[in-house]
């Protein structure tokens, strides 16, 4: 999650989901993740069904865990360029 009070962009958002996702392993729940990128359920669903369409993403059904979430390897390259991006504006 970034530093400071200012609101987050999209894209550090988006960012944030990934990362969270990310570090979750492939056992990722909504609630969980929404959670630790400190979202509230609307912005959440907004960001998270973009990156689900988009394919960063992808839906993962567990027989013991039910349903989880990881990111795919396109969601991968996008979290690293963001966080070039993000180094850059720093």
């Amino acid at each position: 999650m970034r530093n400071g009070t200012s609101p987050r962009s999209r894209w550090e958002i988006i960012l944030d989901l990934l990362e969270v996702t990310s570090g979750e392993g492939s056992r990722a729940k909504k609630t969980r993740i929404m959670q630790k990128a400190y979202l509230d359920w609307r912005n959440f669903q907004r960001h998270f069904s973009y990156l689900l369409n988009h394919g960063f993403i992808e839906k993962i059904e567990d027989p013991v865990g039910g349903t989880c979430y990881k990111v795919t390897e396109s969601g991968e390259y996008l979290m690293k360029r963001l966080k070039e991006v993000e180094a850059l504006l720093r």
